[in-house]
């Protein structure tokens, strides 16, 4: 997982004294990861093959984070809309060489560097067997904390035997494994392009009126709208074939959700997969009320039970991948506003997330210039860009 934080020239405490190939920021991060590193202290581990299982293990062997240094001439506003991706965001984070022996490589990489213009990039990676979302955002904000001398709010759990498959019963496991069988294989990744898509405070509101309308006094949140919204706009841009079947699969954070909850502050990853399905031909003609609806359901059916089964599910050996034109995957970050991660400078400008291993996922982020608007970054072929941004804004 990287993400690139875009920050302003900072004012001219931070400026004047240091030369133009120094950045006066880094050593102040780097004693704020330092101190982060103490209660956080598995991300200063390595992953470990386990020879009995098979299996990765974290182990908190104390080996450190990567914090590393550059500086480069382009200014932050070369780059243009910060939103939409741009190649150079690579740039700004440091990655491993691919010859490094994996056991070597740190869980958590970062590098800062100072633009031409006296603003800031700080690239960061983590590692996504050591955390979820959440915990990813809330160590950042740690970091960050520990960088301005604020006290960390919520204090981190790092046991994760609560969240391990224990004694499960293997009773509904079919249930989670046939959502896929008809699915057919995986497409592979190719020539995709990373788009940001802003839907503004007043389209989010359009959209729960228009669901709220077949919903009588029931709510809807703004991720249930706009992932109901995003599925069949992109069903539709692709032109999939009425009889195929298509299915919308977004994560659930289950934190609150196992008996007994997990504990505030832990800090594993906590969320898993569920999903609907239907024909694109029935997608069409499903309003936006019946389609919210149908998330709900699939959302409150994520209890104990479920949860267990597909921690279950995962160590079986997996036959194949759902189609994934037919798959319209959604990842909710709307709790995670890694805009207002202050590392010292002020809230960034953006904070965008790099290429994912599935381009096609859609990531949903809080609006940095809006309250209560959404971004949606989402991986389309060249060709569908344009018939995708028709039926998801211009439709609306």
């Amino acid at each position: 997982m990287y993400l690139v934080f875009f920050y302003r020239s900072p004012p001219p405490p931070h400026q004047s004294l240091s030369p133009p190939s120094s950045s006066p920021l880094f050593p102040s991060l780097k004693r704020g990861l330092e101190e982060a590193l103490c209660a956080w202290y598995p991300a200063s581990g390595r992953l470990l093959l386990n020879p009995a299982t098979g299996k990765l293990d974290l182990s908190c062997t104390n080996s450190g984070a990567l914090l590393a240094e550059a500086v480069t001439q382009v200014k932050i506003s070369e780059l243009g809309d910060l939103s939409q991706y741009n190649d150079f965001y690579e740039k700004l984070v440091y990655k491993p060489p691919s010859s490094s022996n994996f056991f070597d490589i740190p869980l958590v990489v970062a590098q800062v560097t100072k633009m031409g213009c006296g603003g800031y990039a700080v690239g960061v990676g983590t590692n996504h067997s050591l955390f979820d979302g959440l915990a990813n955002y809330e160590f950042l904000s740690a970091w960050a904390s520990k960088v301005v001398g604020k006290m960390e709010l919520t204090e981190p759990v790092h046991e994760r035997a609560a969240a391990s498959v224990d004694s499960i019963d293997v009773v509904g496991k079919a249930e989670v494994e046939c959502k896929f069988a008809e699915m057919g294989s995986s497409s592979g990744q190719k020539h995709f392009f990373l788009k940001t898509f802003s839907l503004s405070s007043g389209m989010v509101e359009l959209l729960k009126c228009k669901a709220r309308a077949g919903l009588g006094a029931t709510s809807c949140s703004s991720f249930e709208v706009v992932a109901a919204h995003l599925w069949k706009a992109r069903t539709r841009a692709l032109g999939i074939a009425k009889n195929r079947i298509v299915c919308l699969q977004f994560t659930v954070d289950t934190r609150s959700r196992m008996d007994p909850p997990l504990p505030r502050g832990f800090t594993g990853n906590a969320f898993v997969l569920s999903s609907i399905s239907c024909t694109a031909e029935e997608l069409e003609h499903q309003t936006l009320s019946a389609i919210v609806e149908k998330i709900k359901e699939a959302k409150r059916s994520v209890n104990d039970d479920y949860i267990r089964t597909y921690l279950e599910a995962l160590d079986a050996p997996q036959s194949s991948l759902p189609g994934l034109p037919e798959l319209t995957m959604v990842s909710d970050w709307s709790r995670t506003p890694y805009h207002k991660v202050d590392f010292g400078l002020g809230e960034a400008i953006y904070a965008s997330p790099l290429v994912p291993p599935f381009q096609q996922v859609a990531y949903f982020m809080q609006s940095p210039v809006q309250a209560g608007g959404v971004d949606v970054r989402i991986g389309l072929h060249q060709k569908h860009v344009a018939a995708f941004s028709h039926y998801f804004l211009a439709a609306l």
